[in-house]
């Protein structure tokens, strides 16, 4: 299988934005048993969701948060760009607090 890049723009702190996408990355370890390993700004997720094999990485930068990953493949290749922009647009959204974030994940 190819490689599915991905990139969710923010206007927060990179600190703020670690600690929201901390947020979403229990969230995915709680529902599907992906794992994350932290390494500086960025992290690798390993995992299978919803039955699909997930091999990911990303990376914070100061304006975006950029990341590549297996893609699913042509018949779900969409739906899993807008589920990931989704999830992460909704927890980098500056008009909401962190504890505003952790009761919005599902």
């Amino acid at each position: 299988m190819g490689t599915m890049k991905f990139e969710v723009p923010h206007s927060l702190p990179k600190d703020e934005v670690k600690k929201r996408v901390e947020q979403l990355l229990q969230y995915w370890g709680s529902k599907y048993g992906v794992k994350a390993d932290w390494a500086g700004d960025g992290a690798k997720l390993v995992g299978k969701v919803m039955g699909i094999n997930l091999d990911a990485s990303f990376v914070i930068t100061d304006k975006a948060v950029q990341g590549e990953g297996t893609d699913p493949g042509m018949l779900l290749r969409t739906q899993a760009k807008n589920y990931l922009q989704k999830k992460f647009g909704a927890v980098l959204d500056p008009g909401k607090s962190l504890t505003d974030v952790k009761g919005t994940l599902d």
